[in-house]
């Protein structure tokens, strides 16, 4: 809990226990009302009001009229005189006062954990248009195909200092509530929670160029939804671009004003059909991919905000996601020799990737349920089994000529490759603390890259680490063919 918040429930019980257990005093009841409410006003200024503590401020409130009756008539109010009475109101406001406790515990304001590189951190959204596509999920036939992105890029530590933070975004809350059917407002906390991302900073001049990695989100999330990950690797001296994919983002939100929210495709009856359907929707976000490789390019030569020009390596180009993000992945490097190397987190393979397999190095992690769940033996198989994935995958390892990597990670659900362990440690951090889940992923992520974009040889990619016991390599599909 924050530090405001602990003083408001601080507030509440001395409230409470003054007008229930002490006699009536003027002076000690106009004291307890200006704690309480200067209480409630700095917590609401400094940290800003959220759900969670809502039972907290309908009995603060409740108690500062009391409070409030108490000085202006002094003899209006009765204090309750049964040991009953006040034993049943005193256990009224512990519960609403535990209530409000134990939902900030749940779902916590947090600190992001510090990045590992020695680099800052900035970002700039762009919103791109692509004139060459029609936007072909649109009720309108003369719309185009619009993306939003970020880029976020190193930045020397000393240009960060003293400047405001860039907080999670609302599509956070709105990316959780689609995926797990929770009610918007209970994420809407998500506003406050701060990263170590300053908004148009400069450049770091320390190198003359530097990778670059895309990043696609899983479908009905958003490009922000690992950015522990994305801090890391930038961090570490990469640049990364975000991208959302309208209508299977979560929600796009346009300069203008405009959004355009998720949209489930039709039920079909066989799974030939929502294979086929998946193919449409993969090449759709593998079309986005291109198109913002495409812009990278020419910002590389003419960056209209002059940020980019000549810093971005094109000659070390990678693509990371999740989900249907990771199926961007795969189907995008299969496409498009530009990607030198990609990594898919628990990903399906739609399109040609599952015929052809991969030319460019390779890294897959899988959750171990869903492993499991590949097994023909297993009865009760993970929500995002489906029936081509085992055959998928043993093809695309099978038939790919460079390097790949096939990790399982026991005590991982789906979602556990985002940041959600931190936004609710106690629902979706399986076994392990909050942190630990996070660093599995955005240590294997940059392990790969500084191996396969920078060079640079990676102890973590020689097999199994004490340090993140339950990441299991797979023998059949981990395979070392470039050397």
């Amino acid at each position: 809990m924050r530090v405001f918040e602990i003083i408001v429930i601080l507030a509440v019980l001395a409230e409470a226990g003054g007008i229930l257990y002490i006699r009536k005093n003027r002076r000690l009841d106009a004291v307890l009302l200006a704690f309480s409410v200067l209480a409630l006003l700095l917590h609401g200024i400094i940290e800003h009001f959220r759900i969670q503590m809502v039972p907290a401020y309908a009995v603060s409130l409740a108690l500062i009229i009391v409070l409030i009756r108490r000085l202006v008539k002094p003899g209006g109010i009765i204090k309750p005189r049964s040991l009953l009475k006040k034993s049943l109101l005193s256990i009224v406001v512990l519960v609403f006062a535990g209530v409000s406790v134990s939902l900030s515990i749940l779902l916590p304001v947090f600190t992001m954990p510090e990045p590992t590189g020695s680099y800052a951190i900035g970002t700039v959204s762009r919103h791109l248009t692509d004139e060459s596509r029609q936007e072909t999920l649109s009720s309108d036939p003369d719309d185009k195909r619009e993306l939003m992105v970020n880029i976020w890029y190193p930045v020397d530590r000393n240009q960060t200092v003293g400047k405001p933070k860039e907080h999670y975004p609302s599509e956070v809350g709105e990316a959780i509530s689609l995926v797990f059917g929770i009610p918007k407002l209970v994420f809407s906390h998500v506003t406050e929670i701060p990263t170590h991302v300053v908004y148009g900073a400069e450049l770091s001049a320390a190198e003359n160029k530097y990778p670059v990695l895309l990043f696609s989100p899983g479908v009905r999330s958003t490009r922000f939804q690992s950015m522990t990950a994305i801090e890391e690797l930038v961090s570490h001296g990469y640049i990364v671009v975000g991208m959302d994919h309208p209508y299977t983002s979560a929600k796009v939100k346009y300069p203008d004003g405009r959004a355009v929210f998720y949209e489930p495709d039709p039920a079909y009856p066989t799974s030939a059909e929502v294979y086929e359907q998946n193919v449409k929707g993969v090449g759709i976000r593998v079309a986005d991919a291109r198109f913002v490789l495409d812009m990278i390019t020419k910002w590389n030569e003419n960056d209209p905000d002059h940020l980019f020009e000549g810093k971005l390596d094109l000659e070390r180009i990678g693509i990371f996601g999740h989900s249907y993000g990771g199926a961007t992945t795969a189907e995008a490097m299969a496409q498009d020799s530009r990607f030198k190397a990609g990594v898919s987190l628990e990903g399906g393979f739609w399109g040609t990737v599952s015929h052809t397999g991969l030319k460019q190095p390779f890294m897959y992690l899988m959750t171990g349920g869903t492993a499991e769940s590949l097994q023909p033996t297993t009865v009760k198989k993970d929500k995002v089994f489906y029936e081509e994935f085992a055959p998928d995958l043993d093809s695309v390892m099978t038939k790919s000529t460079n390097d790949t990597y096939y990790l399982t990670i026991d005590h991982f659900f789906h979602q556990s490759f985002t940041d959600i362990a931190l936004l609710a440690p106690a629902m979706f951090a399986k076994e392990m603390s909050a942190e630990h889940n996070i660093d599995i992923t955005r240590s294997y992520v940059r392990a790969f890259f500084d191996q396969y974009l920078k060079d640079e040889r990676q102890d973590l990619l020689e097999g199994p680490s004490s340090d993140y016991p339950e990441v299991q390599f797979d023998g059949k599909y981990t395979k070392r063919r470039a050397q």
